[in-house]
């Protein structure tokens, strides 16, 4: 297929999510291993998804072969390769932080875009994207009933006596 008809395509499924701040280049004379890169936002890591999901099917249906996708678990950075395009789904925080456009932005590609697909993606308020930080948030919902971390015990304290349930252990 033709990458212009190509790139349309998989602009078309990105703007059919609500993908904000599209950018597509031409990487022709960068590299050899394709020939454009599109960057887009999401919102969130379900639109995220679901915008890969989109260009996926789209892809497919033209009959593209959809090489990989990855980084679909977190939802946070989601990359899809058809061969001659890559696309790149990224939450705005880690776009800023990565700075992709910097990279491959040497020939931006000209296209008609709807209104709302060119508007930059907000970062909000005071969040940014640190690499090397480790999530401190405790799990929620059904999995988090289920796990007791390794070390502890699952024994229920009497609010009464602040006791464990189970009689301690003679120490001799």
């Amino acid at each position: 297929m033709d990458i212009t008809k190509l790139q349309r395509a998989i602009v078309d499924a990105l703007e059919d999510v609500k993908a904000q701040d599209i950018q597509v280049f031409n990487t022709t004379e960068l590299t050899s291993l394709f020939d454009r890169v599109i960057v887009a936002s999401a919102t969130s890591n379900r639109q995220t998804r679901a915008l890969a999901n989109s260009v996926a099917e789209k892809a497919k249906s033209l009959g593209e072969v959809v090489i990989a996708t990855e980084g679909e678990e977190t939802g946070e950075w989601v990359l899809v390769d058809i061969g001659d395009i890559v696309i790149h789904i990224m939450q705005p925080a880690i776009r800023a932080y990565y700075n992709l456009e910097q990279i491959w932005g040497a020939k931006p590609v000209r296209m008609k875009l709807l209104p709302e697909s060119m508007r930059t993606a907000a970062i909000p308020g005071d969040v940014k994207f640190d690499p090397m930080a480790v999530s401190t948030e405790e799990p929620t919902g059904r999995r988090a009933a289920s796990r007791v971390p390794s070390g502890t015990s699952n024994r229920v304290s009497s609010p009464a006596s602040g006791r464990s349930s189970r009689p301690a252990r003679s120490t001799r």
